[in-house]
């Protein structure tokens, strides 16, 4: 329920800070005082379409700010929960900003949302209902929610949306099988060629760079193995110098001992060259060694490497995608070698879920059939005291299988005669705005607190009805009240008498210097009361026979 509503800056309202209550609270006031403010600012901070001209003159912007008690199972936390909103605690505040130059921001527990996300939490906490406003029976789309909610039925409604979904995924599954099998059965041969192929290439992950890499190796070392073979010829051929180094060496060793101190590092640096002389005809026989290969590898891997590459140009797809190519259409094959039996079970499921969801939407067909009725009687006998006794209120309900959906299979809209003899229609073209809003009224205490919003706004219902009727208007609204939470502008006297909460919308000049015109808000005990409704009654001069009228109103002897 709404608790409560602050408004800053809109229009002729400077600050206000209003709580409300359960139960029924009215609004009353003189024209121009400003009760259609209040509901403008409500509206704003549902999320409403905002105005720059809503901002109080001399503002740069005005701000609406709702706070709602909202219970732990209420379907608002579930959406908020889907949008990341926080809704921890049992209030959730809602905040809409209005820029002068037309820009708004709204916000819901302090986090910036779209508007869209803001009107969509908004109508799941208030509905607002007026003469000319009444979207609860303007969308047609809402008389089958509000059915199905007289009668118990939603959840069975819910259920028969599950079984169309589980129809129409089934049969997009089977029409997407089918044209892959169809689409395998035109490129047949194509694919089985291709199979063919790819299985005996039998490509494998990291194949062409393994390959690229190796050939690289053995050309690299054909180019070279020229140079190490010379060296290696010079090393350890006939023109090698080692064997005179070596017989040199032996040579001076022997001189050596007939010139003490002449000849012992020459021969150490020669016996020192001689030692690396036959490191280095080790290390190149060992080079030599490595660029061995056989040039049969070498066009062994050519062959694989360009086989790969020219299967990747063929195919158009990387060397690294053909093992996953040739996995598809093998895949491509099965579906079309083993297709027909699978296209099969998927047609037999397809028309299983179908059968459920129509005997699910049938079943529903008929207890709406049966609902449809009951709400007609229900609206029926709330007629008469609404000054509506020659009414008729008949809730049509069409069957149509060629229409199927998440809903089933039914087309349903309230319709009314308004008098014997003019044709039924639908309720929006048949009924004016006063008839409307008193047929909306009947609905709402027929349906209880099904199928509505735990704040209900009725915005001068009443207009053009009085005495016996606007009574009747009156002890409807009170009974609405004992389950939801309603709020009622009104210019019934009957209607504000039976309020547990009396609002009294007045304004003035908030200062004298100033000059500026302000709307005030003021909640009345007992004695104000009566006051208002005796001028509610008797107009500016009130009368002591007025108060009289008004102190049986209220006593409920009106």
């Amino acid at each position: 329920m709404l608790i409560q509503l602050s408004i800053r800056d809109i229009v002729l309202i400077d600050r206000l800070d209003l709580a409300f209550e359960p139960g029924l609270s009215v609004l009353t006031g003189e024209t121009g005082a400003g009760k259609s403010i209040l509901l403008d600012s409500l509206s704003l901070a549902l999320g409403g379409r905002g105005d720059g001209g809503l901002v109080r003159h001399g503002e740069d912007k005005g701000q609406v700010t709702a706070v709602f008690d909202v219970a732990l199972a209420h379907p608002l936390r579930g959406l908020l929960q889907e949008n990341a909103i926080d809704e921890d605690g049992e209030n959730i505040i809602f905040r809409r900003v209005q820029s002068a130059d037309g820009r708004t921001r709204a916000y819901v527990n302090d986090q910036p949302v779209s508007a869209q996300l803001l009107r969509q939490a908004g109508s799941l906490l208030v509905e607002i209902h007026g003469q000319h406003d009444d979207r609860a029976l303007v969308d047609t789309e809402a008389h089958r929610t509000l059915l199905d909610a007289f009668a118990g039925l939603i959840e069975e409604a819910t259920a028969v949306g599950t079984h169309f979904r589980t129809w129409k995924d089934a049969g997009r599954e089977a029409r997407t099988h089918r044209a892959k099998v169809e689409a395998a059965q035109r490129e047949a041969d194509y694919i089985r060629s291709s199979v063919d192929e790819l299985e005996k290439l039998s490509p494998v992950d990291g194949e062409e760079d393994e390959l690229a890499d190796n050939r690289s190796r053995m050309m690299k070392s054909e180019r070279i193995a020229g140079d190490i073979s010379e060296a290696s010829e010079y090393l350890n051929g006939n023109a090698s110098p080692v064997p005179h180094l070596a017989s040199l060496v032996r040579r001076l060793e022997r001189k050596a001992a007939e010139a003490p101190g002449l000849l012992e590092e020459t021969v150490e640096a020669l016996d020192e060259a001689l030692n690396y002389l036959s490191e280095a005809q080790n290390q190149v026989e060992a080079a030599l060694r490595r660029t061995e290969f056989d040039p049969r590898e070498l066009e062994r891997v050519e062959e694989r490497l360009f086989a790969l590459r020219a299967a990747s140009r063929k195919y158009a797809v990387p060397v690294t995608g053909l093992p996953a190519l040739a996995a598809k259409m093998i895949a491509d094959l099965a579906d079309l070698d083993h297709g027909e039996e699978r296209l099969k079970q998927l047609d037999a499921r397809e028309k299983e879920a179908e059968a459920i969801y129509f005997a699910a939407a049938r079943n529903l067909s008929a207890k709406r059939q049966n609902a449809g009725k009951a709400l007609s009687e229900a609206v029926m006998a709330e007629l008469p005291a609404l000054k509506l006794d020659r009414a008729r209120f008949m809730a049509e309900i069409e069957a149509d299988e060629e229409s199927a959906g998440a809903w089933g299979i039914d087309r349903v809209e309230f319709h009314v005669q308004t008098n014997p003899g003019t044709r039924p229609g639908p309720i929006t073209k048949v009924a004016s705005g006063g008839e409307l809003s008193r047929f909306l009224l009947a609905l709402k205490v027929a349906l209880a607190d099904r199928g509505s919003a735990p704040t209900l706004v009725f915005d001068e219902i009443d207009t053009g009805v009085g005495g016996a009727v606007a009574d009747a208007i009156g002890q409807r609204l009170k009974r609405l009240s004992s389950r939801v939470q309603v709020l009622s502008v009104t210019h019934a006297p009957q209607v504000a008498a039976r309020a547990d909460t009396h609002l009294l919308i007045s304004k003035g000049v908030t200062g004298e210097e100033s000059g500026r015109v302000s709307t005030r808000v003021a909640t009345m005990d007992d004695d104000a009361r009566q006051e208002e409704i005796a001028r509610m009654l008797a107009g500016a001069s009130i009368t002591a026979e007025a108060r009289a009228a008004a102190g049986k109103l209220l006593k409920g002897e009106g």
